[in-house]
């Protein structure tokens, strides 16, 4: 064998491990002086970038490189980061990305098929960024109901608009609160709109569940560092702090970051003043809308 093909359809963030996969697979042809070429995807939340930075103390497979959560690269131009910022053990690897045609960073793509069976729909590939951090939460996210990454709850919560019930499925065997009753949010509704999809994070969720949750102490579990890349997240939840000011502590590590991100990109960014959208990104391709609540 003298060369590997990726071609695998990425999310766009930092914990959804398709892009450590491709870490190890550069790593592997680093080591083995094997030549890799890129296929390159669209990324459906490429739109925007936005979160804490991984410390390096929180390295996992859910968060591999020194990124935001939202890093707002596809994953041929992500692949070009990985190898010339020095991130390769034995690096760089010989790679070559093949670009694709009429993309840029200010359109929405609309995925043909799901990339994994619990992002079922676009608009749960939308919300996943923000909903994901409840995996390290007493929070379920609809692992195990019709509607993952749709909906979050847990059994007792008292100011919610949904009701569901994990049961055991192909995609989620051993779901959290398993034939268990929760109560919790209907989330779709924040991304029916395309045109005028969010374009950061939304810690508000998060804070809000965190205030419900009857017993504060037991409301994180250790994954949850591994997944925000920080400590800090929790902790400043934890202390009261507003998104605004939880924000603020991001700022000077994303501005460092969007310098570095335009060494790598392909195509046209978001926000580019050669494009003749700037503030909305338009759909391409046929919608797959999110299914409606019964």
């Amino acid at each position: 064998m003298d060369v590997v093909l990726f071609d695998i359809q990425d999310v766009g963030a930092r914990f959804y491990t398709y892009i450590s996969t491709l870490h190890n697979v550069m790593e592997a042809c680093a080591e083995n002086e094997k030549f890799l070429i890129v296929l390159d995807r669209p990324n459906p939340n490429g739109y925007y970038v936005d979160g804490p930075m991984l410390e390096s103390k929180q390295k996992s497979f859910v968060g591999m490189d020194p990124l935001p959560v939202m890093y707002g690269l596809t994953m041929g131009e992500l692949a070009q980061m990985m190898n010339m910022e020095g991130w390769i053990k034995g690096g760089p690897c010989r790679l070559r990305v093949v670009k694709m045609k009429n993309y840029d960073h200010n359109k929405l793509y609309n995925l043909p098929v799901s990339p994994s069976p619990n992002l079922p729909t676009m608009s749960s590939i939308y919300l996943y960024p923000s909903l994901c951090f409840f995996e390290g939460t007493k929070v379920s996210v609809g692992r195990g109901t019709d509607k993952p990454f749709q909906q979050v709850g847990y059994p007792g919560l008292k100011d919610g608009d949904v009701t569901f019930t994990p049961q055991s499925t192909e995609a989620a065997p051993n779901p959290m609160y398993k034939d268990t009753l929760c109560t919790g949010w209907d989330m779709v509704h924040y991304v029916e709109d395309t045109t005028n999809l969010p374009k950061q994070l939304n810690l508000q969720w998060l804070i809000k569940m965190y205030e419900s949750y009857p017993d504060k102490t037991k409301f994180f579990t250790p994954f949850f560092d591994k997944l925000a890349g920080t400590s800090k997240l929790r902790e400043q939840i934890q202390k009261g702090m507003t998104e605004d000011q939880i924000r603020e502590t991001w700022k000077q590590d994303l501005d460092e970051f969007m310098l570095k991100r335009k060494r790598y990109l392909l195509y046209d960014d978001f926000g580019d003043p050669k494009q003749k959208t700037k503030s909305k990104p338009k759909p391409i391709g046929k919608s797959t809308p999110g299914k409606k609540h019964i």
